[in-house]
């Protein structure tokens, strides 16, 4: 006790002493108060939070709310007890207080802020509904709006003015403020549409070329879409050039659950021909066209016994083509494949002959959307047609490539020696 004594006694007989005690005394207060407001208060919330059986309490802890308001304590006793220190002069009171003022005013924007990503947490448990229904952005431009009169606040503090003085200079600077916030206003209104039309969710496959995006949607903000293209890079685009440019959305692919396969074998026409009655016997072994002969065959009969009762030259009847036979085929061997889907758009046409042969085009939707699934089905599909062409005496129309010019050459390069050989034999 001397030696405390000894210590303040210099102390106290200085002028400014009760000024320089206050101050420690008001420090500690609040040292005090943040210790217990952090070491006692939270610790006790948090033990209550984790023993309640509701969760959304657990996830607003998370995010640190309480722990960022627990700073308000602190700067609350500040702000309170520096008018009670004596001597102190009038302006450090008043800077003391204002700044005080301005840090609460920050850390409940801050604290907002952090309870604004919590309900956004909440939000996101139900997948289907926050993919649907996204709110991501809306809360972004909650915390902004939040943010800006949190700024007001402080340079209102700071500078010892009322707020309300502020806000009204605001409307002379309308103008300055559209400039400077056109972005998010556009961006606003892009993810309202966005959102009320249902254009777009997470997890959407979506192709924009114009900036190359092709992959699917991982997030969806105020300000920008991000899109995971499948060389996994990410491509960032503006919400509002959503609106303004035109998009693909395959969800309906991925909902109506079929993915369209169109593509074509190309004919050569060359290869074109009827078929004779021992080839189309033939070619019954072929269980899936066996219905179909016979019942071109009924067709072909009836409509030829007409033409000869009419006394009409036969090369007015009807006769079956090879072309005409596999495209029945293909036809009912899709029908029959248990990959494709039965209850969507099933065809297979004739395009327009050109120079490179006669396209068949097959149309149809794949029963599986996956896309290894799809480029698997697919791929088997026409392996199995380009290997049974052949047997309706079919060939592809290809252009010839160095073997099919090496072959040739080769084969007019030993003629010459074939004939000399036949000219000589008689001799």
């Amino acid at each position: 006790m001397d030696q405390i004594s000894a210590f303040w006694q210099p102390l106290t007989e200085l002028a400014y002493a009760p000024t320089v005690m206050s101050l420690i005394g008001l420090l500690l207060a609040a040292w005090l108060a943040n210790w217990v407001t952090r070491r006692i208060l939270l610790r006790v919330v948090v033990r209550l939070a984790q023993a309640s059986p509701i969760h959304w309490d657990d996830v607003i802890l998370g995010r640190g709310v309480l722990s960022r308001l627990a700073h308000v304590v602190p700067a609350l006793v500040v702000y309170a007890g520096i008018g009670n220190v004596p001597e102190l002069p009038v302006a450090v009171a008043l800077v003391v207080r204002n700044v005080a003022l301005a840090y609460m005013a920050l850390t409940v924007a801050l604290a907002i802020g952090n309870l604004f990503n919590a309900l956004n947490d909440l939000y996101e448990r139900d997948r289907a509904r926050a993919q649907a229904r996204p709110i991501k952005g809306y809360l972004q431009l909650a915390k902004l709006v939040v943010f800006v009169l949190a700024g007001v606040l402080m340079i209102a503090a700071l500078i010892d003015r009322s707020p309300l003085l502020l806000l009204s200079g605001l409307g002379a600077m309308t103008a300055v403020l559209l400039l400077v916030f056109k972005d998010t206003i556009l961006s606003l209104v892009a993810s309202v549409q966005l959102s009320s039309h249902d254009m777009l969710r997470v997890g959407d496959w979506i192709e924009m070329p114009a900036l190359s995006a092709d992959g699917d949607v991982v997030d969806i903000a105020l300000h920008t879409v991000k899109v995971q293209n499948w060389d996994k890079t990410i491509t960032t685009i503006p919400t509002h050039r959503l609106i303004s440019e035109s998009f693909k959305n395959w969800r309906g692919m991925t909902d109506a659950g079929g993915r369209r396969i169109k593509r074509a074998l190309l004919i050569d026409q060359n290869s074109v021909r009827f078929l004779d009655q021992d080839e189309r016997q033939h070619l019954r072994r072929i269980a899936l066209i066996d219905d179909y002969l016979n019942k071109q065959r009924d067709e072909l009969e009836a409509h030829n016994a007409q033409l000869q009762a009419a006394g009409k030259d036969p090369v007015n009847n009807r006769r079956a083509t090879n072309l005409g036979t596999f495209r029945a085929y293909v036809a009912a061997y899709l029908r029959a494949h248990p990959g494709v889907h039965q209850g969507m758009t099933l065809m297979v046409r004739q395009l327009a002959p050109g120079p490179t042969g006669l396209p068949m085009e097959v149309y149809c939707f794949s029963a599986d959307t996956a896309w290894v699934a799809y480029e698997n089905l697919q791929g088997d599909i026409f392996d199995h047609l380009l290997a049974v062409l052949p047997e309706f005496g079919l060939r592809l129309f290809q252009q010839p490539g160095g073997a099919d010019v090496a072959e040739a050459l080769t084969r007019v390069a030993a003629a010459p020696a074939d004939r000399a050989g036949s000219v000589a034999d008689p001799a």
